[in-house]
């Protein structure tokens, strides 16, 4: 049995990230280098900079909708993280060829469930990245878009990892009303938050952060769902 690991997204400000480490979340997420909208998106220098600020405590993520092999491990190298989150439309070879030139760095993969056609896809993507992040999307938005998608079918994904090390991270559509729900419902090793723990200016509330947080580990898993430690 664990603890579920909780990670917060579109950090874009040093007040965002001070709520992040407040509320003891497990990483932080810096969306740079998108395709598709995010009203979070950093520039590189931004995001170095928040990424420096970051204690090392937090798991700093680059979350990136980048295509190309080489532009994504630059950007992964100037900003400086610990993990790359690869959220957009990428073929497989690209995800192999950034977990080749990874140097270390965990390599999560975004399966978007729109339907039972991403169990399939989950299964095509693990054997070539360190974790997948099961998440909701739109036709203009690969991610952020606040709504919550069919909890049974990531169970049943998170389920074909059961006795494994492979973590499955949740989003889409969290808040910290509703993520222990969805852990119960789903299982899965890590859930990642975005707007909902945003206020009215798109800021994070440090209230409602810590509340997420809280609420995530607060809640006790199968080791089924068991997260891989961070790396030192």
């Amino acid at each position: 049995m664990i603890n579920v690991r909780a990670k917060i997204c579109g950090i874009r400000s040093e007040s965002d990230l001070r709520a992040v480490v407040a509320a003891d979340a497990d990483a932080a997420g810096f969306i740079s280098g998108t395709t598709h909208f995010s009203e979070d998106e950093l520039d590189v220098e931004r995001a170095r900079r928040l990424s420096r600020l970051a204690p090392s405590s937090i798991e700093r993520v680059l979350v990136t909708h980048l295509t190309d092999a080489d532009a994504i491990l630059r950007r992964a190298d100037r900003i400086g993280v610990d993990c790359i989150q690869l959220h957009g439309l990428i073929s497989l070879d690209t995800v192999r060829a950034v977990r080749r030139g990874a140097a270390g760095r965990r390599v999560i993969r975004a399966v978007h469930v729109t339907g039972p056609e991403a169990v399939g896809a989950a299964v095509r993507a693990a054997p070539n990245c360190d974790g997948i992040v099961l998440d909701s999307r739109s036709a203009h938005r690969l991610g952020g878009t606040g709504r919550t998608h069919d909890w049974t079918i990531s169970a049943r994904i998170v389920e074909l990892f059961a006795g494994s090390d492979f973590p499955v991270m949740l989003a889409g559509g969290l808040h910290p009303g509703n993520v222990a729900a969805a852990i119960e419902t789903v299982g899965p090793a890590w859930v990642d938050v975005n707007s909902g723990v945003d206020d009215s200016r798109g800021d994070k509330d440090p209230a409602s952060c810590c509340e997420f947080v809280r609420a995530a580990h607060g809640v006790v898993v199968p080791n089924a769902a068991l997260a891989r430690p961070r790396s030192e």
